[in-house]
């Protein structure tokens, strides 16, 4: 075999072995994607739980989330604050 014959079946091999690098790459950035994909799934159905626990128990007075609960009223009530103060800026 000819010294060009060895470097083209050597260049032949790096671009099989770099197709195969970027073919790994682009599978495993698919798979972070669904990950990532089931990961905020699950985020937003713990934040509904908790809306929902919110929603049926803020009126209890003891219980493990009282001051969580708390904060939530309290920042409840500043949104309505400043939305009023908004209004009353705008002349509504």
């Amino acid at each position: 075999m000819d010294f060009f014959e060895k470097v083209g079946e050597t260049i032949t091999a790096k671009g099989k072995d770099v197709t195969n690098k970027a073919k790994e790459m682009a599978e495993i950035a698919g798979l972070r994607n669904q990950i990532s994909t089931c990961e905020e799934v699950i985020r937003k159905n713990y934040l509904e739980i908790g809306r929902l626990y919110y929603e049926k128990y803020q009126d209890e007075q003891a219980n493990e989330f009282d001051s969580q609960c708390t904060a939530i009223a309290n920042a409840k009530n500043g949104i309505n604050a400043l939305e009023d103060k908004i209004r009353e800026i705008k002349g509504i």
